[in-house]
């Protein structure tokens, strides 16, 4: 692999990274609605076609650790550093000042074991295993998410 490649796979996770933290934070500025809670991991689920490639494939085992290491471990520090609340006539998510500490630490977190790994296993089964794990992460954060959302909203019809 040449350099310029190598460099490459570094800086895009990271740049991709940064990207998400952007939007999560932009997230944060606008009202939520159920659909904006619940879009998002529809719209990841459909990368669970990669696994049509046998080159993607991982063991049942890896799959099921990996979803349960995200939606176990990794969505917690997300679920209790964000929140809903009511602010006039909508729900705004709100925000702690660790929110973007925690995202930037779960970015450095998944580089770090992004590259171990890499190591240990091919390319395409690396990527594989850690869309599960940010699946599991995304859905646990996102159906919790989403039953506070509904709980504040037959609150606010009170």
């Amino acid at each position: 692999m040449t350099a310029a490649l190598r460099i490459l796979f570094i800086i895009m996770p990271f740049v991709g990274g940064m990207a998400v933290i952007a939007w999560r934070i932009q997230e944060t500025r606008t009202p939520v609605s159920a659909k904006k809670i619940i879009i998002p991991p529809l719209a990841m689920s459909t990368g669970f076609g990669m696994f049509l490639s046998p080159a993607m494939r991982i063991p049942w085992t890896w799959a099921l650790g990996a979803f349960l290491v995200g939606a176990l471990v990794l969505s917690y520090p997300l679920a209790r550093t964000s929140s809903l609340e009511q602010s006039g006539e909508v729900i705004l998510m709100r925000r702690t000042p660790g929110f973007i500490l925690i995202l930037l630490g779960l970015l450095g977190l998944r580089l770090a074991l992004h590259d171990y790994i890499g190591h240990v296993m091919p390319a395409r089964q690396t990527a594989a295993l850690f869309f599960v794990l940010a699946f599991g992460m995304i859905l646990r954060w996102r159906v919790t998410m989403y039953f506070n959302f509904r709980t504040l909203q037959a609150q606010m019809a009170t």
